[in-house]
Parts: structure tokens; C-alpha cells; sequence
């Protein structure tokens, strides 16, 4: 079930530069910026460009390239800030920690190789 809600998410607002947040990267339909709540030294919000897709499953069943599109994004920013060694997490639902619906993925990670992230990083993304 996809949202066509007419009131913009946050990262809507971000995409159309109404919000300033600190981007790391873009695609057309992809874009990444800096988490404004860290948990992690690295922590960095991937999202579609379309708020169409409330959560992870909706675009998994909804658009499956897009999502293959939004993890690859990801996997680009984790080589360049974490060495490649990264948690990539997806919250569904409001129990669950998710608090934009409008689907997006949190890299997390450290820039050293010797920092290992602790369960405290997986707190309400």
C-alpha cells in the first residue's frame, strides 16, 4: 500500500531544498544526507526521491529496481566513509522506530577499521 498523501514528508521537504541538510550523495531518483540525530559516527540517510513508498516492503514489492537503486547508493557511501563495513537499516512501522514514513535506509558506520559499532547504535533510528 503506497502513501499519496498530499502533505510533504521531511525528506520531501529536504529533496526540494525547502529543509538544508547536508548531502553526501544523488541520483535522479536516489538522494543521501547526513543524520541529524547521529548514532553512529557515520550515520547517513539514503531515500527515494518520490515519497511514494511509505517503508521498505512497500518498495520492495512496489518498485524493486529503485530499491536495488537505493541499497547500491548506500553500499557507494559506506566504501567512501566506513571502509565498506556498514549496518544498513530499514525501521517499518511505528513500533519499530520509524518515525518519516517515507522510505529511507540509515548507514552506520565507522571511518576506523577498528571501531566496532555497539547494540546502543541500533537505539530509535
Amino acid at each position: 500500500m503506497s502513501s499519496t498523501s498530499a502533505q510533504p514528508t521531511i525528506f520531501s521537504r529536504i529533496i526540494a531544498r525547502e529543509i538544508p541538510a547536508t548531502i553526501v550523495a544523488e541520483t535522479e531518483n536516489i538522494i543521501a544526507f547526513l543524520d541529524i540525530a547521529p548514532k553512529a559516527p557515520v550515520h547517513v540517510v539514503v531515500t527515494t526521491k518520490d515519497q511514494q513508498y511509505r517503508n521498505v516492503v512497500e518498495l520492495a514489492a512496489g518498485n524493486p529496481a529503485l530499491l536495488a537503486e537505493l541499497v547500491a547508493v548506500a553500499e557507494q557511501i559506506a566504501v567512501e566513509r566506513t571502509n565498506g563495513q556498514f549496518r544498513l537499516v530499514f525501521n517499518t512501522g511505528a513500533a519499530a522506530g520509524q518515525t518519516v514514513f517515507h522510505v529511507h535506509a540509515h548507514v552506520m558506520g565507522s571511518p576506523e577499521p577498528a571501531d566496532v559499532l555497539g547494540e546502543d547504535s541500533l537505539g530509535a533510528l
